[in-house]
């Protein structure tokens, strides 16, 4: 049971909304440090200085979201998840390009993850796939995605979606006689509301009761004192949620709930303790002009003390208000033209020590939503026969939208996640909320007490507000990710694994592409290393200089969250025997596609990025097949590599470079192999020069990062593996998964009679996807695809996001006939 809620992160005005975020993400990127609690809101007495700290609070950490468009509900393990990203400002929903990668998760039952992706993110959108192991159990799993910046918020602001997989490989669960479960599988909650019962002042109070699979049940039941008296009644409404009145007449009472569930069974739970004295906040929907908001207090000392008010909705504030409690209580009003047009709105009281001491939610429907319009041609259709999908999306700003058809049975009639039930409800509370689109779409007064019932059980509590009234923001390990993935690690003493200040780490991957990334330890001997167009999986080499640094080594950290998912899954999988010879097209379909139908689909490709080596276009270049090829390195430096000269000193060989500007003998270039600096030169010189393919010279100082080099020598093998050199043994080497390349959804076509009488087996049950459709504003979009060789119903879902920020989904349903 929760006593009390505490407030959330909230978000703000849309001045130019996109400049403050800069704003704010760059007096992180310039490293604001920790700072101390300043004195309460700079101007003790100034209501407006609340307003002012919470709406620069949301300046300096905005607020960011993503949103997943899945293509089915359910798959067979093996088979392909497609996906499309969305990314937002966290206030107005807006296309946010910030970010430029989208972690992707797909976690167990056990809050395990199963796979991984980084997809790339361009203009505020990102599409990929996910190849499902053909291993994986039968289960409810969960899909999840974050930024790197969300990663600094815990994981209840990442989006998160279940999914079904089925593994027709092994023996399916068939549904059995299931035993009622015992009372300890439900969970029952009681939320005062604004946070607390006080001895004397009269409350409501929100419930929810669910079972082991976090889903509501209905149930009855009396709230009875401590003699045993009952002094409330209350019943289920919708989903498990209700509320009820409670007057708490003695401190520390212990009251108590008696729960009967519709299977009968009894159920006992403690309500939250009573306290002495404190702050009862109620909120009155009655009139349709103004909410009203009852401020009670309990204690001599409380009875005519100065409150504030501040109401807000994402960073937003929508109003700030102050009033001195008479005879311990006052009354707050709130015009309803102030209340944000829809959505989730946070009404936060302070005592006269501008502490917060209670709050309320309160929901208001969306009034815009993005109008979307879909039909096909037909409502049947015969097998391998074309569909024509005509799209429209109403609507002052242009819009993005992603298509998916897929084949309708049991396992996949629950749907997916709506990006307009999320961004207009889900994404601001804490948990699951069941059957979201209820309450965007039902009206009338059972709907709107649904609604605060929901409100009433369902807070959120993103940040706390110590964190808002802090003159400096702490600093947040996360950085943003405007360019590529950010990899995070740490530099430690190899003999002692305190942190190492302050020693420079190079970063590389053997190429023929020839990168190289620096950073330097910081005070707790961190260190981040960005990686633009950093894609597929390659081996990288992480070392301090090795000649210079050899007491220190290099750990690098995950780049995915570790925290586990908020929620609860549910429970076991089992599945009708009906469903059977479904699941073994599927299979089937799963291993045909490949083999039939490969192409595109089966590879990913990496978008085109600069070829050009980090350094640029070399001062000299050679390539080492126009010379006679000698057996020894040093015989090749000395004999026609005039840009390099070669010094055997008592310790080894030096290169010194001339510097074409001064003429001065550059000591110590930065030497490298196939993009990885090797620091020892009688290593590079015992190489055999008959697999260096080429070698480019920079004959003048070279600034990489904080570091400035005498010149570079870079030496090229012909397939930029190392040809068998071995890195230096203090160096990190470890497998790196980039962002993922993009992969082209195929389906094929049936434009000739010989292609649709062809035996090639179609058990398609995806029959189309598109991530990224574009509709023409006033025009709209035509697709075109093709059914395949299963007959049934399939299922349209059209889910898409305007430039103003409006989201809206629609979805329908059509059939394909074995025969028409």
């Amino acid at each position: 049971m929760t006593a009390r809620r505490p407030p959330r992160r909230t978000h703000s005005r849309p001045l130019p909304r996109l400049l403050l975020l800069l704003s704010g993400w760059l007096s992180i990127l310039l490293g604001a440090g920790p700072g101390g609690m300043s004195p309460a809101f700079g101007q003790a007495d100034s209501l407006a200085g609340l307003a002012r700290q919470f709406a620069s609070y949301g300046q300096r950490v905005p607020d960011e979201k993503l949103f997943l468009h899945l293509d089915r509900p359910a798959y067979v393990s093996g088979e392909t998840v497609w996906l499309a990203v969305y990314a937002t400002e966290g206030s107005t929903h807006r296309p946010l390009p910030v970010s430029s990668v989208a972690y992707v998760e797909v976690l167990n039952a056990a809050q395990k993850p199963v796979l991984q992706a980084k997809i790339g993110l361009r203009d505020a959108a990102g599409q990929g796939s996910l190849e499902l192991p053909a291993t994986l159990a039968s289960g409810r799993y969960t899909v999840r995605a974050y930024t790197g910046w969300m990663q600094n918020f815990g994981p209840e602001m990442f989006f998160q979606s279940p999914i079904t997989i089925v593994n027709p490989r092994r023996p399916l669960a068939r549904p059995a006689a299931r035993p009622t479960p015992p009372a300890a599988a439900y969970d029952p909650q009681f939320f005062p509301e604004g946070g607390y019962l006080v001895q004397g002042l009269s409350s409501q109070v929100g419930f929810k009761i669910t079972d082991s699979a976090g889903r509501g049940v209905a149930a009855e039941g009396v709230v009875l004192d401590q003699a045993g008296a009952s002094v409330a009644q209350f019943r289920t409404l919708r989903f498990g949620l209700g509320s009820f009145s409670l007057l708490p007449t003695k401190a520390g009472a212990a009251y108590t709930a008696v729960i009967k569930l519709a299977n009968q069974q009894t159920i006992t739970c403690a309500l939250p303790p009573v306290r002495e004295q404190g702050y009862v906040l109620r909120l009155i929907d009655t009139d349709p002009q103004v909410l009203r908001i009852l401020v009670k207090t309990r204690g001599a000392e409380l009875a005519n003390e100065t409150v504030f008010l501040l109401g807000h909705a994402g960073q937003q504030v929508l109003v700030a208000a102050g009033e001195q409690l008479f005879d311990g209580q006052v009354a707050f009003t709130v015009p309803r033209q102030k209340l944000a047009a829809g959505g989730v709105s946070h009404f936060t009281l302070f005592n006269s020590r501008r502490q917060p001491v209670c709050e309320r939610l309160y929901f208001r429907p969306p009034t815009q939503r993005l109008a979307l319009t879909a039909r096909t041609d037909q409502r049947q259709y015969g097998l391998r026969a074309p569909v024509s999908l005509q799209l429209s999306a109403a609507g002052p700003a242009p819009a993005r939208l992603s298509v998916a058809v897929y084949q309708l049975d049991s396992l996949a009639a629950g749907g997916g996640a709506d990006i307009g039930s999320y961004f207009g409800l889900t994404s601001d509370l804490k948990g699951t909320v069941e059957s979201p689109a209820y309450y965007l779409s039902a009206t009338g007064p059972e709907a709107a007490q649904a609604a605060d019932n929901l409100m009433l059980t369902q807070g959120w509590s993103r940040w706390r507000w110590a964190d808002v009234l802090r003159a400096r923001p702490d600093s947040l390990p996360h950085l943003p990710e405007p360019n590529g993935p950010l990899l995070r690690g740490r530099v430690l003493s190899r003999g002692t694994g305190a942190p190492a200040p302050n020693i420079p780490i190079y970063l590389a991957t053997p190429s023929r592409h020839v990168q190289l990334y620096t950073a330097v330890s910081r005070r707790d001997g961190s260190v981040q290393v960005e990686l633009p167009d950093f894609y597929g999986a390659r081996q990288l080499i992480v070392q301090p200089d090795t000649q210079r640094d050899s007491l220190y080594q290099v750990e690098l950290f995950s780049s995915f969250a570790g925290q586990p998912a908020t929620g609860r899954l549910a429970g076991p999988l089992a599945l009708s025997e009906d469903l059977a010879a479904s699941l073994r097209r599927r299979l089937v379909q799963m291993q045909v596609q490949p083999r039939y139908f490969g192409g595109p689909a089966a590879r990913y490709d990496a978008p085109r990025t600069d070829s050009a080596a980090f350094f640029g276009r070399p001062d000299e270049h050679y390539r080492l097949d126009d010379y006679t090829r000698f057996k020894v390195m040093e015989e090749v430096m000395r004999e026609y590599v005039p840009g390099v000269v070669v010094r055997r000193r008592p310790d080894g060989f030096h290169f010194l470079v001339p510097d074409k500007n001064s003429k001065n003998l550059l000591d110590g270039p930065l030497v490298l192999l196939d993009g990885v600096p090797v620091f020892d030169t009688d290593r590079i010189m015992a190489f055999d020069p008959l697999k260096v393919q080429q070698l480019d010279v920079i004959t003048t100082r070279y600034a990489l990062g904080a570091r400035l080099y005498n010149g570079v020598v870079s030496y090229t093998t012909y397939q930029g593996d190392l040809a068998g050199f071995t890195p230096d043994p203090h160096a990190l080497l470890t497998d790196y998964e980039g962002l993922q390349g993009q992969r082209e959804f195929y389906a094929p076509r049936y434009d000739t009679p010989l292609d649709k009488q062809s035996r090639r087996p179609d058990l398609r049950n995806l029959l189309y996807w598109n991530p990224a459709v574009r509709p023409t504003p006033g025009t709209g979009a035509q697709l075109t695809f093709f059914t395949s060789d299963q007959a049934g119903t399939y299922r349209v879902v059209v889910q898409g996001l305007t430039e103003n920020g409006l989201a809206g989904s629609t979805s329908f349903d059509f059939e394909v006939k074995s025969a028409l």
